[in-house]
Parts: structure tokens; sequence; C-alpha cells
């Protein structure tokens, strides 16, 4: 049985970025903020990127326990030019996602939510 391109954490990455031309950058991270794959501009800094995305998944979850919303599904973020989004991949990883400010939501964490799915078993 030969493999496909989502056997791979690159190729997870891959697939979500090809599904959705609204997705101009996307990372895989450690919940300690390291940074285990990326698909990132040249621009970016992935380590200081991988370190924000744990900051944001930990307040995250302090601020759903804190204000009785249960268990953190995502945390958004909106600024001018776009979105980044990011949800918990397993227990040890996150993926986050930088979209354009015309993505559409609702299919980008459709996408999302099985890439982070694909991420939680090949960890």
């Amino acid at each position: 049985m030969s493999e496909s391109r989502g056997d791979t954490l690159e190729g997870v990455l891959n697939e979500l970025q090809g599904s959705i031309p609204e997705i101009e950058a996307c990372a895989i991270v450690s919940v300690e903020g390291l940074p285990i794959v990326s698909a990132l501009p040249t621009d970016v800094d992935e380590a200081k990127l991988a370190a924000i995305t744990a900051a944001m998944l930990t307040l995250g979850e302090k601020a759903a326990v804190e204000l009785g919303k249960g268990n953190l599904e995502q945390v958004n973020v909106k600024g001018v030019n776009g979105w980044i989004l990011v949800i918990q991949a397993g227990m040890n990883a996150c993926l986050t996602v930088s979209t354009t400010a015309s993505a559409k939501l609702g299919l980008v964490f459709l996408d999302m939510k099985r890439a982070a799915e694909k991420v939680a078993q090949l960890i």
C-alpha cells in the first residue's frame, strides 16, 4: 500500500495549504513552544511563531477554564489583513494557520480539525 501525501507531517500541512488558497502559512508546534514542521513565508521566524502559538494556546485554555467555557477548542486572532487560528493537535502539539481576511472560517476550521486529527495520529 502506498503512502498518501497526508501520511507525513509535511504532507498534512501541504494538503491543508493546498485545499484552501486563503491559507498563507501553517505550522505544527509543540505545546512547549518548539517548532515541529512548518510551511511559512521566508520572513517569518519559525521559532518565534512556535513560542507565540504555544503561549496563545496556554492563555486560551486558562481563559476558557476561568470563564467557565469548558475545554478550549480554538484560539482566533483577527488582524486587519487576516486571521491567525490555533487548535490543539493531539496532547503534545498544536496547529496554527494564517489566512487572508477573505477566508471562509468555517471551511478553514473544518480542514484544520481534519489535519489536527492526522497530526495527533502521527505524533
